[in-house]
């Protein structure tokens, strides 16, 4: 089984990570989703959120952008992270199972955003 969560807004890609309303969790099997369900963002601080969906067991992170500083500790958990991901959550997680879906590498470095993406 593999655990594939997306930061969310409304069950669209959310475009910042650590400021997402939700994160949809779904589980797959077999290349197919046999269940989900949606996480509410349970606050941003730094270093927390990464954590956090670890210690849900979540293997895959699909987001619009992430700072350095959560993709580092995602990597350090073992946790994919696809980022520049757009459009809806779940069509997200399909077309990652597919193979459609391959990350960007965007990380933010906008400096006027530089709280926003969990530096």
């Amino acid at each position: 089984m593999l655990k594939v969560a997306v930061a969310s807004e409304n069950k669209q890609v959310s475009g910042h990570f650590g400021h997402c309303a939700s994160f949809e969790v779904f589980e797959t099997e077999n290349g197919s989703i046999v269940k989900s369900e949606s996480v509410p963002n349970p606050g941003h601080r730094p270093g927390f959120l990464p954590n956090f969906l670890n210690d849900l067991g979540v293997n895959t992170i699909i987001s619009g952008g992430m700072g350095g500083g959560a993709v580092d500790i995602f990597n350090s958990h073992n946790i994919e992270v696809i980022l520049g991901a757009t459009g809806d959550s779940k069509q997200a997680v399909e077309d990652y199972l597919s193979g459609k879906l391959e990350s960007t590498g965007s990380i933010c470095h906008e400096h006027e955003h530089h709280d926003e993406c969990g530096e």
